[in-house]
């Protein structure tokens, strides 16, 4: 059986942003009846992605950015620079990082590790919204 709903979370700017909070409530209809099951999250933008990783210290998300930020510089001599200097890293990070995740849905809830959490990272300075397409499988 299957169950989808495509949703904006909140405008954020460039960092890693914890929203395992958000995403919940955004599908908490289609989580209800799901005993086994997992969640495919698609984010439909190629400047930001999604990935799970640790969601009780702040400083780890402080963190990421700064590694990916020296992983992908931003001064490089990027060609594609059409919506600012942040454009082509941008979408050079989101494919590293990815576009999807998916984790076990168990008796209606997300079935993640004591301190995992789902993070958007935004690569774009200017704050953006984010369309998620949230996919339920049972």
């Amino acid at each position: 059986m299957g169950w989808q709903k495509t949703f904006t979370l909140g405008r954020r700017s460039k960092g890693c942003h914890l929203i395992t909070n958000e995403v919940v409530s955004q599908i908490a209809e289609g989580l209800k009846d799901v005993q086994v099951g997992m969640l495919f999250l698609f984010i439909q933008h190629t400047s930001a992605a999604l990935t799970i990783n640790e969601n009780c210290d702040p400083d780890v998300r402080k963190d990421m950015d700064m590694a990916l930020d020296n992983i992908v510089p931003e001064s490089l001599d990027w060609l594609h620079t059409d919506e600012g200097a942040d454009d082509s890293v941008s979408h050079t990070k989101t494919s590293l990082v990815g576009a999807t995740v998916s984790m076990p849905i168990t008796n209606g809830r997300l079935n993640l590790g004591t301190w995992q959490g789902i993070y958007l990272t935004e690569f774009r300075h200017i704050a953006h919204s984010r369309r998620i397409v949230a996919t339920i499988l049972s």
